[in-house]
């Protein structure tokens, strides 16, 4: 039997028949403005006013259907089951949808390990665990994981110069550094400047941690200071002869 139902989207009208509505529970496919709705509930009768749109024919209402490939539809003017036709066939999604989501997937992952590597000190702090999967990484691709540098967090306890007696033209200079944050962090460079009577510098040197570590402790200082530990240093300076009363040591991280 012939029926007519009205898309409430666009009011369009379409001549269906029952048994293309029972295939998929009463749900189709408006052909004009794409709405789906319930074609069983929308049902009018044949000699009720017209409707401001013009009338398609049936063709044009495909039945709804989440998997297209399941069931099949008799097509307007024909009863019992038959191949359900091209024209009610819900298209798959396109091939490009796809593509794009692939890739947008893979520049999402490029970009969260391009910041990974960026901050890979900051993530092996917090995660301590991630601190050697960090370095195997970047061991492979030539970079270097350092321990922490916040100088704020650094800061020397004391320091004191004074001559050797055993050698004319040395000096030795003690100090004390101490990491008041609560991580390990990596042994900072440190300046030291020699000043005469009117605290001009008649001597600067900078000494890397491996500078002075070898010295005060034969150790290349990998592992940094411990959390809230402190490291005394004891070096030597041949001055060169020059006089010098007075210092400025400072720490920094290059």
């Amino acid at each position: 039997m012939s029926l007519v139902t009205r898309c409430p989207s666009c009011g369009t009208t379409f001549r269906v028949h029952s048994a293309q509505l029972a295939l998929r529970g009463g749900r189709v496919r408006c052909g004009k403005c794409a709405s789906v709705f319930d074609g069983v509930s929308a049902l009018i009768e044949e000699d009720a006013p017209p409707p401001a749109a013009d009338p398609e024919p049936s063709p044009q209402l495909a039945l709804f259907d989440a998997n297209p490939h399941v069931g099949a539809a008799a097509p307007t003017g024909t009863t019992g089951s038959a191949p359900e036709p091209e024209f009610l066939r819900v298209a798959p999604p396109p091939r490009g949808r796809l593509a794009w989501a692939l890739g947008a997937l893979a520049a999402f992952v490029a970009l969260a390990f391009q910041v990974l590597l960026d901050y890979r000190t900051e993530v092996a702090v917090l995660v301590p665990e991630t601190r050697a999967p960090l370095a195997a990484v970047c061991a492979a691709l030539g970079c270097t994981l350092h321990l922490p540098r916040r100088p704020d967090l650094m800061s020397i306890e004391s320091s004191d110069l004074e001559s050797d007696n055993r050698r004319e033209r040395v000096i030795v200079l003690h100090a004390v550094i101490h990491n008041r944050a609560p991580f390990a962090q990596d042994y900072p460079a440190l300046e030291l400047t020699l000043t005469d009577e009117r605290d001009q510098p008649v001597l600067r040197r900078v000494l890397a941690p491996a500078d002075y570590l070898r010295e005060t402790t034969g150790a290349a200082g990998a592992a940094g200071i411990a959390p809230g530990a402190e490291t005394a240093l004891r070096l030597h300076f041949d001055t060169g002869g020059l006089r010098a009363v007075g210092y400025r040591l400072y720490l920094f991280y290059p």
